[in-house]
């Protein structure tokens, strides 16, 4: 009990710093809020002060992954709020190119960087790229926002990055299934299962489901306004309330909650903005579920990552793991974002194709399905190599990620 205290102060005491100083953080190149926490974790962990070890609380792959998903629905709300209606029906042939196509080819690429430089066998080198495939929404929406990003990315490249990240999260799960069935079941039996109930039931249920109840949930909200039943500013307790009710169902069901959180957002929005006279108070506070959730719910997630990280197993790497790290962030997805230039529509601008192509961070995401794997499996590998790659992610989307914008500006504006 005293370790959790210890872990709950530490993450007030990250919170109220990153609150205070989070626009002077936004403008230094190293430091990063993810990057901050993560410090923090690490420094109260075993690996320094050993004040804090998750292991004794539990099963930590449990603890970690239930935080993750907590972590995940809430970021991806604030995403779906965030992100005009307008955008979406506008920009529709990027999103499509970068999911339906990206997807898929960064998840061969990744599969081939991780089994050749790691010497795993295929399968879990499959899986360890299926989990590395899917951005983050938690820290590009850290990316994306804030008065650097504001003042010098396009409106509509910093809306296709929120986008892409928040619909590849709940679209990676069968990518990860699939090789967690193989490896668990008679290759035929796998397919035949992936199929008919990993897509079918598990990502297209859980689609529809989460459609339903984000767009119930905002004709209740906008009956409520007009019947004055309720206060304008309550569409941030309404959003965490139906992300808490969204992953409860449909964990409870066995579905995938993450695509289902994300698309109930979506109808949330798209429900508040039919009619903007009714709702116009409950639209203009939109904004703050993300910036609440930015704040509030995103960082613990570090904190608690740095204080799991598997220090030995990184050692035991050697120089490969360093390899690894350096490599396979960059050629996951850079050649594939760029061989798809020519299909991404209103996105060709060549500056605006390389910012995307670089800006595919990991975070809870990526740690979520992790510790989903590891569970499934009992593969300490899946841990060790995945936990790296997302430290390296956040070391240098985040480091990377003002300079860059930066660089994205002065271009733009000669």
């Amino acid at each position: 009990m005293n370790e959790l205290n210890i872990a709950l102060a530490v993450i007030g005491v990250v919170l109220l710093t990153l609150g205070m100083f989070s626009r002077a953080i936004s403008r230094i190149s190293l430091l990063t809020e993810p990057l901050i926490a993560l410090v923090a974790g690490i420094l109260i962990g075993p690996a320094v002060f050993k004040v804090v070890d998750i292991a004794k609380w539990g099963d930590q792959e449990t603890f970690l992954q239930q935080a993750a998903l907590l972590t995940l629905g809430i970021a991806l709300m604030g995403t779906a709020l965030r992100l005009p209606i307008s955008y979406l029906r506008e920009y529709w042939q990027p999103l499509v190119v970068v999911l339906g196509l990206g997807m898929p080819l960064v998840w061969l690429c990744g599969s081939l960087v991780t089994y050749l430089l790691l010497g795993a066998p295929f399968l879990i080198a499959v899986l360890i790229a299926a989990i590395i495939t899917p951005t983050d929404p938690v820290v590009a929406g850290l990316i994306v926002t804030g008065d650097v990003a504001e003042e010098h990315l396009p409106e509509s490249l910093r809306h296709t990055i929120s986008a892409e990240s928040a619909f590849n999260d709940g679209l990676a799960y069968p990518f990860v299934l699939l090789p967690i069935l193989i490896l668990t079941r008679l290759p035929d039996d796998a397919v035949i299962h992936w199929l008919l109930y990993t897509i079918l039931l598990q990502v297209g249920v859980a689609a529809v489901l989460g459609l339903l109840l984000g767009y119930t949930t905002g004709k209740a909200l906008q009956w409520a306004q007009a019947k004055e039943t309720t206060e304008p500013t309550s569409i941030l307790a309404v959003a965490l309330a139906l992300t808490l009710s969204v992953v409860g169902i449909v964990e409870t069901l066995g579905l995938d909650s993450v695509l289902a959180v994300f698309l109930a957002g979506l109808a949330l929005n798209a429900s508040l903005s039919r009619k903007p006279k009714e709702s116009g108070d409950i639209l203009e506070r939109k904004g703050q579920v993300q910036e609440v959730a930015a704040r509030f719910f995103d960082i613990p997630i570090f904190v608690l990552l740095g204080a799991a990280l598997p220090w030995e197993g990184w050692f035991d790497l050697g120089w490969i793991g360093l390899v690894l790290a350096i490599v396979v962030l960059p050629v996951r997805r850079i050649p594939v974002v760029l061989a798809l230039k020519p299909l991404l529509g209103q996105m060709r601008s060549t500056k605006d194709v390389l910012f995307l192509s670089w800006f595919g961070p990991l975070g809870a995401a990526a740690l979520y399905y992790t510790t989903l794997s590891v569970q499934e499996l009992q593969a300490q590998q899946v841990w060790v190599v995945g936990s790296l790659i997302i430290c390296a992610s956040l070391v240098a989307h985040g480091v990377s990620a003002a300079p860059l914008a930066r660089l994205h500006g002065k271009h733009t504006q000669q």
